[in-house]
């Protein structure tokens, strides 16, 4: 599994860094196919495990919440929305979401909560991704020390676990985590955090700061990545997809940032800025 693994990610990580070096439009376009994905991919692990959800309703209102949170958040002085946009496009959905699941057979309280779950927490998360990627003057290093730090904590919690792993993390949840393999992350994830703290950022952060925040990301990363395992180990899925050989899914790939990216950007706002 290894060679797919670093083939993959050779491919990935440009495109990656392209998308965050431009920002914009094709960041924005980036952000909304990698939320459309990620929602594609949880009804999927849904459905394989036999929990109900509904797949039009998902996808439907998803698109629509991932276009509401990422033109809300999007920096294009030319676009004008309205103030009421979010409550608005929130209506929507409880109305669409429910009005659907009326008219459909069997109709099941635990299909609607699951497509509610996916519809709100998916898109809305991500959408942060754009946040701070259009922070003034430093949002692409910003976006870049976040990524990359989550990158470097991954990585070295994969290799320390595998050759030094003895303690299980969580076993019900993630079987191959391992208490060692989260300590080397973390480890690394702040050896990374302070090297791009060199590298990009000397006069936003103090060294302190960056070690700070690398444990932040580190911490939040992983705990977001046993979130999202809750969901595969409750339907009985190993992947979300198959779409990234050596890395499962897109799901999988950015389940760090559903929680990491909303925490992340505010401690930022408010804390660094």
């Amino acid at each position: 599994m290894l060679l797919p693994r670093i083939l993959t990610a050779v491919i990935g990580i440009p495109v990656v860094l392209a998308a965050i070096h431009f920002g914009g439009v094709v960041f924005m376009a980036f952000t909304a196919c990698v939320i459309l994905l990620c929602l594609y991919e949880y009804g999927l692990v849904l459905t394989a495990g036999k929990k109900p959800v509904h797949m039009l309703s998902l996808m439907l209102f998803g698109l629509l919440m991932a276009a509401v949170a990422i033109l809300g958040r999007a920096n294009l002085p030319a676009l004008e929305l309205p103030d009421n946009l979010y409550p608005f496009a929130v209506s929507i959905v409880i109305f669409g979401v429910l009005f659907i699941e009326v008219l459909t057979p069997h109709r099941s309280w635990e299909r609607v909560t699951n497509t509610f779950t996916g519809v709100f927490f998916i898109p809305w998360s991500l959408a942060h991704l754009i946040n701070i990627r259009d922070i003034p003057q430093h949002g692409e290093y910003l976006t870049l020390f976040m990524i990359i730090t989550v990158w470097i904590c991954d990585t070295g919690a994969y290799f320390t676990g595998r050759f030094l792993g003895r303690h299980k993390l969580n076993k019900e949840v993630s079987p191959k985590k391992t208490w060692e393999g989260a300590a080397g992350g973390t480890v690394l994830a702040v050896g990374g955090a302070l090297l791009m703290r060199h590298l990009f950022l000397p006069d936003l952060f103090s060294v302190q700061e960056a070690v700070w925040l690398g444990l932040l990301v580190a911490v939040v990363g992983q705990v977001s990545d046993l979130a999202e395992s809750v969901i595969k180990r409750s339907t009985g899925v190993k992947d979300s997809s198959h779409l990234l050989p050596g890395h499962g899914g897109f799901l999988d790939r950015f389940d760090s940032y559903l929680l990491l990216a909303p925490v992340f950007y505010y401690v930022v706002l408010y804390t660094t800025l």
